[in-house]
């Protein structure tokens, strides 16, 4: 499933940039970047239950925000994309 993930970390503390920081790189282990604090990640059921949990030990649910979206596919009918940034296929090998 594609899943869309966003996130708001507070960067006020020492301890809110490490949290930031460590909520990027473990949505990247599991997509792409699409903006600053937005990711695209293609996972499956279990896969989406791990990084859930990643996440949510990540955040300080006080003073941070974290949204999961699923995308409905078929992607082609519901995602436009606009700009010079082009989206991962993940149907296509990943390694070039």
């Amino acid at each position: 499933m594609m899943i869309l993930i966003t996130y708001d970390v507070s960067t006020e503390s020492s301890a809110g940039r490490r949290r930031l920081r460590r909520v990027a790189k473990t949505c990247l282990n599991y997509g792409q970047r699409v903006q600053k604090s937005v990711f695209e990640c293609q996972v499956n059921a279990m896969e989406m239950a791990i990084l859930k949990d990643q996440l949510l030990k990540e955040i300080d649910e006080a003073q941070d925000s974290l949204r999961i979206y699923r995308i409905i596919e078929p992607l082609e009918k519901n995602r436009e994309e606009f700009g010079n940034t082009q989206a991962t296929n993940f149907e296509s090998p990943l390694i070039i």
